[in-house]
């Protein structure tokens, strides 16, 4: 099963809602569609590392062979067209 993956965005959002509602955190996870232990865990992190919370260590790593893997499917469907493309012709011409 992949793992999920949420935007510091995301995350300082959550953590923000829990501070500023009166709310239970668990309430705000279930609002969100998120474990209860996952936003209590990111509140924590924001508590002890304030601003350098949710920097993550591999994001634009991550983010560039997403990037790099989708260039591929496309490079990999337009050879498959030329190449059938060429048959085509081929026997056309033939």
């Amino acid at each position: 099963m992949k793992r999920k993956k949420y935007s510091a965005e995301f995350k300082a959002g959550a953590v923000e809602q829990v501070r500023r509602s009166d709310v239970s955190c668990a309430q705000v996870a279930r609002e969100l569609g998120i474990a209860s232990d996952l936003l209590s865990r990111w509140k924590r992190e924001a508590d002890t590392q304030g601003s350098k919370a949710f920097i993550g260590s591999g994001a634009a790593r991550d983010e560039e062979v997403v990037r790099l893997k989708r260039e591929l499917t496309r490079v990999q469907k337009e050879r498959d067209f030329l190449r059938a493309a060429a048959t085509f012709f081929a026997r056309e011409s033939s």
